[in-house]
């Protein structure tokens, strides 16, 4: 399965780096769910208890995650028409609340402690590298790439001064309640996780 396994990891950081290269905020949160099946694709291959419990965890993550990160573009959408992200940028000037969601989904994006998406990363990554230490390698290197696209993306719609000049409606508590729906379970998943894995 080394080959497979090997054209997995690949596919996963050329996903990464087609995600550095987008405009489009849903183009590139789509491109980003390819990259993490990468690593779901992996490690099924390996079959082991550890990869396949990480499997399950970081797939259920992922739903969480992309799912929070679609509806966070789609608030931006109604707000200011249009998905390109330098068209985007200054929201944390005027709806720091919802930057705040973006923070939180990014985070949760880059698997970090103690969300769901970082226990199956970590469960992943411990079973690749005891299956074949030289691929912590590509591991190591999408890691990096998700982060560096996950920072390019919230960078690009929350920082600098805003490009609208229409008054922009504030965030409804629906949409609050939509991401708290999103973000409390992958937290809450991670501390009790033997419900799943």
């Amino acid at each position: 399965f080394m080959p497979f396994i090997v054209l997995s990891l690949w596919g996963a950081t050329l996903a990464n780096l087609t995600c550095l290269q987008q405009t489009d905020l849903k183009a590139l949160i789509a491109y980003s769910s390819i990259s993490h099946m990468g690593l779901v694709t992996a490690a099924i291959m390996i079959q082991t208890q550890w990869s396949i419990s990480g499997t399950m965890a970081l797939m259920i993550a992922h739903g969480f995650t992309s799912s929070a990160l679609f509806c966070l573009a789609n608030t931006t959408y109604e707000r200011t028409k249009t998905r390109i992200m330098v068209l985007t940028r200054g929201f944390h000037n005027i709806m720091p609340m919802l930057t705040i969601w973006w923070l939180l989904a990014n985070l949760m994006n880059i698997a970090m402690p103690p969300s769901m998406n970082f226990t199956g990363e970590l469960l992943i990554a411990s079973s690749l590298f005891n299956w074949c230490p030289t691929t912590i390698i590509m591991f190591g290197m999408s890691m990096l790439l998700t982060t560096s696209y996950s920072l390019h993306m919230f960078l690009s719609t929350q920082a600098n001064s805003p490009t609208m000049n229409t008054t922009t409606p504030p965030t409804h508590s629906r949409e609050h309640l939509l991401m708290t729906l999103h973000i409390i379970p992958l937290i809450l998943i991670s501390l009790k996780p033997e419900l799943i894995i």
